[in-house]
């Protein structure tokens, strides 16, 4: 499962080493090229996000994660070698979807096959496993723009991705079927129990069998409840605690930090290696966040954050408007900014 946050966030940020050369390659506008090629994926995701309870409840996690595996090796490959902007932006879709489809099913199956006195930790290497991958694509482009030169590059930066893609898929292949998918959705006592045995030795099959029946049932019942009166602040607080998550530009810097810091004067490749910097300061700050949360609680990393965005955000804003470029002043603003998002928002 820590493969398939790695895909997440691979796939997530990988398109950004692919961003100018596309859009030189097949003359596109800004409007064509933002709609088409840069935003396809997270239109996928936002599909994916929506509809992926349907295969992961019916086909089962299992069944579920092995697809998204192929999704994400199909929008490889395809991605790579898209002969237009139009064949390019259905495999970059078809990625997104995937990784919608994903940040449902791989989390609702870790929990699931997980030992509780693991379970925190195993969801905690999935948002881990994220950030890392975002990294690793960021240092693939600028390995890849080191490498291999013109307008091939941008094909090998994207088409890489079917490596980790494939080895996922066949690996999916092996693991078991979720015990609480199998009890409540197929009745399947016998495999749910031999699965539970094969987690922990020691656990308690039929009270083990008797609480997730339980739970489902108190599930049931919550959920009748969920949009009541009663819950509509808290419902509404996360809904925008979540909107301004995605508003405060987290996405504009992954998709598009090459192309900020190439107006900030820096050169291709050195926005590239700099953007592996940032890459690397997300990781950090990720880690630091997890091992501040319970310290510090989570409203107060909120507050922290915030702060982070608006400083960071003003002053690079500040430096663009008064042309003050060609050092290392947006470079490390840009850093500070997803310093506060990893420290916060991010978690």
């Amino acid at each position: 499962m820590a493969l398939a946050g790695f895909l997440f966030g691979f796939d997530t940020a990988v398109i950004s080493g692919a961003d100018k050369p596309i859009q030189a390659l097949w003359g596109l506008s800004d409007l064509q090229h933002g709609l088409l090629i840069m935003s396809m994926a997270l239109w996928g995701t936002v599909l994916g996000a929506i509809f992926g309870n349907w295969p992961t409840d019916h086909l089962g996690r299992r069944m579920t994660l092995l697809l998204i595996g192929v999704l994400y090796l199909v929008s490889a490959i395809g991605s790579a070698v898209a002969t237009d902007p139009w064949v390019f932006a259905l495999f970059r879709l078809i990625g997104g979807i995937g990784v919608g489809v994903s940040s449902v099913a791989a989390p609702i199956y870790i929990s699931e096959i997980a030992p509780p006195r693991h379970r925190g930790v195993l969801v905690a290497m999935y948002q881990f496993n994220i950030v890392f991958g975002i990294l690793m694509a960021f240092v693939s482009n600028y390995v890849i723009g080191s490498m291999i030169e013109g307008d091939i590059a941008w094909r090998w930066m994207l088409g890489i991705e079917a490596i980790p893609a494939l080895i996922y898929t066949l690996m999916i292949t092996r693991v078991p079927r979720s015990p609480r998918w199998l009890i409540l959705k197929r009745n399947d006592v016998e495999e749910a129990s031999r699965v539970l045995r094969m987690i922990d030795p020691d656990v308690d099959v039929d009270a083990e069998i008797a609480t997730m029946r339980a739970a489902e049932n108190e599930e049931r019942s919550a959920n009748a409840r969920f949009f009541s009166r009663r819950y509509r602040l808290p419902i509404l607080l996360a809904l925008l605690i979540a909107f301004f998550n995605q508003l405060s530009g987290i996405n504009f810097i992954i998709y598009y930090a090459p192309r900020v810091l190439e107006a900030a004067q820096l050169g291709s490749q050195a926005a590239l290696l700099s953007t592996a910097g940032i890459g690397l300061v997300n990781l950090v700050f990720t880690m630091i966040g997890m091992s501040l949360i319970d310290r510090f609680g989570r409203r107060t990393l909120l507050f922290i954050g915030s702060a982070g965005y608006l400083l960071s955000l003003v002053l690079i804003s500040r430096a663009f408007f008064t042309d003050s470029l060609g050092g290392i002043e947006v470079p490390l603003l840009l850093a500070l900014f997803i310093a506060a998002h990893a420290i916060s928002q991010g978690r």
